[in-house]
């Protein structure tokens, strides 16, 4: 959870270097997180980008997970996709794909995450509009798609894959694309 929101404007090699950094210092759990001073939090994410933002929303989002789930996934997982969803987007800096992170991969809730991945590789393809919102891509993604935590873990995994192999915001590579197969059957 704490990696869906160190991610945010950046890239997962820099979270793993902030995680890293708070697994070697016996950190990563909701009470330590708790009473770490912010300073000191801070300087262990550094490499995640915008710390100072970063390492207040970890806090907040801390703070919530203590008080409403006594610090426990498990309770947290007892809870409907729905109400949780509602329950994340009021904490201060977590958004929809923040969110949706956090209920797809650390509490198996069947949620399509919407990224900068998915935007690209679909609008490209004119599956989607650039400028539809987060709600409108999720719907159309979920409305397609058996709703299953494995299938939207996979299927967010192969356009993460595409989109840095093909799918580049600079120099990308459409003439070897492999949906340009799926276009072509039609």
């Amino acid at each position: 959870m704490v990696g869906a929101i160190l991610t945010q404007n950046t890239n997962w090699r820099n979270v793993e270097s902030a995680i890293n950094n708070l697994k070697e210092e016996s950190l990563l759990t909701p009470a330590r997180l708790k009473n770490i001073s912010i300073k000191r939090l801070q300087k262990l994410i550094k490499p995640a980008g915008f710390f100072n933002i970063k390492a207040e929303r970890v806090k907040s989002f801390v703070r919530y997970f203590l008080k409403e789930y006594k610090g426990s996934i498990e309770n947290m997982k007892k809870k409907e996709a729905f109400s949780l969803r509602e329950e994340l987007l009021e904490i201060k800096g977590i958004g929809p794909e923040t969110c949706d992170s956090i209920l797809l991969y650390a509490l198996d809730k069947p949620v399509f995450v919407v990224d900068a991945y998915t935007r690209r590789v679909f609008s490209r393809h004119k599956i989607i509009n650039e400028k539809d919102s987060y709600n409108e891509i999720q719907s159309f993604f979920e409305k397609n798609l058996k709703r299953d935590v494995k299938l939207f873990n996979e299927y967010h995994a192969l356009i993460v894959k595409l989109a840095k192999d093909k799918c580049r915001r600079k120099n990308p590579d459409c003439e070897t694309c492999p949906l340009l197969k799926m276009k072509d059957k039609g």
